[in-house]
């Protein structure tokens, strides 16, 4: 995919497995939107296809997408409506029947049944991340999708969202979430793929990648003692600052 000269993503190849979170780590400017785009089915690949539980998302995008959730960095809720609201009204919307009690009931899952008279702009950051995730998983999608979902969140609301995130890989869910934190990617991720310049750089999982990595002489003249995730990211993609 291009973006008049700019290559965006370039013979990027991803296999994401059932029951497995996947992370998608790379700096600024690395091709990892246009990539969770192009799986959205928002951009059409210039080659080659993306499969949702085998069916191709540009030939049959109605299908394909019933099968995903996604949940993005930011998402504008209609700020007239309380939290129960929005989470019948995005029932509804999947074709899920949510009658009030049983929207009540999935906020309290999630510690917001105090909350479900608010309006968005009355939560804290962790609250809305939570209020999304729901929102994404409604319809009990196979794959979800999950743009940087702890950007931004204190250390309390960033733990209470991984524990939400490994839920859903336990409910068999497939995950795949894009993350700057290689804390967040070693403390969730069963493989991560780092990529730069629309280029997938090499996949492992976070451990294999340290183990793959470590005697690279990129990764070694910026490593200080023993290698670590960050060590291997900037290694492989380079220590200057991407705006």
């Amino acid at each position: 995919m291009s973006y008049g000269p700019v290559r965006a993503v370039d013979g990027a190849t991803l296999e994401i497995r059932e029951g497995e979170i996947f992370g998608l780590l790379g700096p600024n400017g690395a091709g990892k939107t246009s990539t969770l785009s192009a799986v959205e089915g928002l951009l059409k690949p210039e080659a080659g296809s993306v499969l949702i539980q085998g069916i191709d998302i540009q030939k049959d995008p109605l299908v394909a997408r019933a099968q995903m959730g996604v949940q993005l960095q930011s998402t504008g809720f209609h700020p007239d409506l309380t939290i129960v609201e929005i989470v019948r009204l995005y029932a509804g919307l999947h074709g899920v029947d949510l009658p009030q009690s049983k929207a009540l009931d999935s906020l309290a899952e999630l510690g917001l049944a105090q909350e479900a008279s608010r309006r968005v702009n009355q939560l804290s950051g962790g609250q809305r991340q939570r209020l999304s995730l729901l929102i994404a998983t409604l319809h009990e999608p196979a794959v979800v999708l999950l743009d940087e979902p702890t950007g931004g969140l204190d250390p309390q609301a960033r733990r209470q969202l991984w524990e939400r995130i490994e839920q859903m890989r336990k409910d068999g869910r497939s995950i795949l979430l894009t993350t700057h934190s290689m804390e967040e990617a070693q403390a969730v991720c069963d493989r991560v793929a780092i990529m730069d310049h629309g280029k997938i750089l090499t996949v492992d999982s976070p451990a294999g990648l340290i183990k793959k990595h470590r005697n690279d002489p990129r990764v070694r003249a910026v490593a200080h003692g023993r290698v670590t995730l960050d060590d291997v990211f900037i290694g492989l993609t380079g220590a200057d600052i991407r705006e």
